[in-house]
């Protein structure tokens, strides 16, 4: 899970923030993981997306009041985002490769369908 520092008073502080959100910000320009998932109208926005081994899915609830609880158990991997308030964010890197469903705990019409390849 990617964690952002907090902002320090001082210029060591400022530089080492700068770092690491320049570094998030480049990644996130070449296309690297992590890849979105929004949470929306109770859907997941995509419904279905394609990642290599070793990539990582943000989970962002950004649909307005609702709760929601995404999770996935599978013989070779598992994941529960536990509930998620409006604006949180949770982030899952998927390291077995396969073909998975990614369920809401509270909104069982909602399903994500995600293919892990090598």
């Amino acid at each position: 899970m990617v964690r952002l520092l907090p902002l320090r008073v001082g210029k060591l502080g400022l530089q080492i923030t700068a770092a690491v959100t320049g570094g998030l910000l480049a990644g996130a320009a070449l296309g690297a993981s992590p890849y979105t998932i929004s949470q929306r109208d109770r859907e997941f926005r995509p419904r279905e997306i394609i990642i290599k081994r070793g990539e990582t899915l943000r989970f962002i609830n950004d649909d307005g009041e609702l709760l929601h609880h995404a999770y996935l158990s599978s013989e070779t991997f598992d994941f529960d985002t536990g509930d998620q308030q409006p604006g949180s964010q949770f982030e899952v890197v998927f390291s077995v490769p396969g073909d998975y469903t990614v369920l809401c705990g509270i909104h069982p019409k909602m399903k994500l369908g995600v293919r892990v390849t090598k």
